[in-house]
């Protein structure tokens, strides 16, 4: 009997050391790293020759590994600066990743029978877009449409949402009536939230620390350096940004180096858990 019982008491040892092991290896299994970026792509004329390259815009995405991406800037038949063509489909299709387009400027073709020539803000993902919205923000006589597009993705079973906005470049203002609208869409949901894109203004400002309040700055926590994106030759300010909810834990943000737009893209990794 004595000898059963040491048996059993060693193999119940055995058991509780290695429980721990399990129970720590349990919440790893658990969490979702995600990674985004947002790049203002002015249309994909580079900075130093002028010329529309889309695949340098694609290789600068690809090379990041972002599964979640925010364009802004992205024509879609609409001028003859990019050969009236579509944009966003080219991109998505070069990148076999899934897309909505948001059109803030929708005008009439030049020629009857042809697409309409459209202007706006993209979001291309790595996961399926399940919902997707845009909303035209508040605008000041003289100024650009601009709007806020809003895509919920499915991140292996769970709903992300992804914002993609462009403000203002005309004034103070105008920024900061569209950032409080920026607030009044998204607050309240509960749903872990990253806000991106092109938002025109320094951190220190009012239009800024309006969207701050809500959602924490991914390069205020996790960034080296000042973190300038603009202009992408010799960056004097930083005026894209990503942010995100609490319901994401920020990991790392960089700004890769390209000069096939006027902008750097910023790209935030983080983890869903």
């Amino acid at each position: 009997m004595k000898k059963i019982s040491r048996r059993v008491f060693a193999a119940l040892t055995g058991l509780l050391m290695l429980t721990p092991a399990v129970a720590a290896a349990q919440p790893d299994q658990e969490v979702t790293t995600l990674k985004a970026m947002t790049f203002n792509i002015h249309h994909g004329a580079g900075v130093l020759d002028g010329l529309v390259n889309l695949e340098r815009i694609a290789r600068v995405i690809s090379q990041s590994g972002a599964d979640v991406i925010g364009l802004q800037e992205v024509d879609v038949h609409f001028d003859q600066r990019s050969g009236f063509a579509d944009q966003a489909a080219w991109l998505a299709d070069r990148l076999g990743l899934q897309y909505r387009f948001a059109a803030n400027l929708d005008l009439p073709p030049l020629t009857e029978g042809q697409p309409r020539r459209q202007y706006g803000t993209v979001v291309l993902s790595r996961f399926p877009i399940t919902e997707f919205t845009n909303t035209l923000l508040p605008l000041h006589p003289g100024s650009e449409q601009r709007g806020v597009a809003v895509a919920t993705i499915d991140v292996d079973g769970r709903p992300v949402r992804f914002v993609n906005t462009h403000l203002s470049n005309a004034s103070a203002a105008e920024r900061q009536d569209q950032a409080r609208k920026v607030v009044e869409l998204l607050t309240g949901a509960t749903t872990p939230t990253l806000v991106v894109g092109d938002l025109n203004a320094v951190p220190t400002s009012v239009e800024i620390k309006t969207l701050t309040a809500v959602w924490a700055d991914t390069w205020a926590e996790k960034g080296l350096g000042f973190g300038f994106t603009s202009p992408s030759l010799l960056p004097t300010s930083r005026i894209d940004y990503v942010l995100h909810s609490a319901a994401l834990r920020a990991r790392s943000v960089s700004t890769p180096l390209t000069l096939g737009s006027d902008h750097l893209p910023v790209v935030g990794a983080f983890e869903l858990g």
